[in-house]
């Protein structure tokens, strides 16, 4: 769906998210890139699903974006360089572009998680310096 200023997208609930298949090489399940289908035009986002025993089967580090990882629901492990990490709901994680990462679900219980990854020190004002106050009343219409 989308209109003059949005676009949206329904991808359904948490727990059927290992039914997507990604369009990179390695066909992970349990992985939804949302940038194309959400036009967005300065990140890339996904909804990430590992279930219990799973790892990220490689390390990486990017050239030029930072990643935000958002955990929802479950706990693991995500190790930045040589430091490792406990996760779990409500951890939120930001890696430069240099650190090298990978992360497991070392639990019984699938680990859900949104990673957004953005070009790296090209934010120049914080969201409330960005924001334009409008002079409208607030109005719902009611269905």
């Amino acid at each position: 769906m989308e209109g003059k200023n949005f676009s949206a997208v329904q991808v359904g609930k948490w727990e059927n998210l290992l039914q997507y298949k990604n369009g990179n090489p390695f066909k992970a399940p349990g992985k939804v890139f949302l940038k194309d289908d959400l036009q967005c035009t300065g990140m890339e986002v996904s909804l990430n699903v590992f279930p219990p025993g799973i790892s990220m089967p490689f390390y990486h580090k990017h050239r030029e974006n930072e990643e935000l990882y958002i955990f929802v629901k479950g706990q693991g492990e995500f190790k930045i360089d040589d430091e490792i990490l406990e996760i779990k709901e409500g951890t939120v994680i930001r890696v430069a572009q240099e650190g090298e990462r990978i992360w497991r679900n070392n639990s019984s219980e699938p680990l859900y998680f949104i990673c957004i990854q953005a070009r790296a020190n090209t934010l120049e004002e914080s969201n409330i310096e960005d924001g334009i106050k409008l002079d409208k009343s607030v109005e719902w219409i009611e269905k």
